[in-house]
């Protein structure tokens, strides 16, 4: 069933749809930075990632601002709002993982992983864009579920060798290892966020049925 049953091209929701749309895609910009950043080890562009957050924060009032203006039917707006609150946390955990990335050297032993684990959180956003765009055109979403799920299961499958990598290392500085363990708590689970991001997705797409 398509969003179009709810609006009519030009009115508040599809002014929404837009705003939200816009919202994953400084998302996927951000994760994608962060990835490439990560390698170069470009501070420079982590900042960026701070300055991506707050120019998103303005599109999520917008959006929630434009929901409670009376966007959507009554039922629909909870489920909306809720989804982009949770892009919001993805952006969050991403800020805070850059910020301690920019104060951390990373060892040799989980520097390849977390490369890994930095492009796979970024190819998951754009398929959480992909499957929002879906939505709203009413489309079975269930392949792109499934993509966001192995995304997250593999990212899950990694972290666990990540720690154990971790646990190895010597750390001689309490706040050092508290950057380090706080970098890789971050990094491996924006994917843990951006699929429950994925899960009201669904909700809002079956309450549509």
């Amino acid at each position: 069933m398509l969003f179009s049953k709810y609006f009519s091209r030009g009115k508040k929701e599809e002014k929404v749809l837009e705003k939200i749309r816009s919202h994953i895609e400084l998302l996927c910009k951000a994760c994608e930075l962060f990835s490439t950043a990560l390698q170069s080890e470009d501070t420079g562009s982590m900042r960026a990632i701070i300055d991506l957050e707050r120019e998103a924060d303005g599109v999520k009032r917008k959006i929630i601002s434009g929901i409670y203006e009376g966007a959507f039917l009554p039922y629909l707006r909870p489920d909306l709002c809720r989804f982009v609150e949770t892009v919001d946390d993805i952006f969050d955990m991403l800020e805070d993982t850059a910020f301690n990335a920019m104060n951390i050297y990373l060892p040799h032993s989980i520097r390849e992983e977390s490369f890994r684990v930095a492009f796979l959180n970024s190819r998951m956003c754009e398929m959480l864009l992909i499957t929002f765009d879906a939505m709203v055109e009413g489309e079975d979403l269930r392949e792109r579920v499934l993509a966001i799920r192995i995304y997250e299961k593999k990212i899950d499958d990694m972290k666990f060798g990540i720690l154990c990598d971790l646990r190895e290392l010597a750390i001689d500085n309490y706040w050092h290892g508290k950057a380090l363990s706080d970098f890789v708590t971050g990094l491996t689970s924006i994917s843990d966020i951006i699929e429950d991001a994925c899960d009201h997705l669904q909700i809002i797409h079956l309450s549509m049925r």
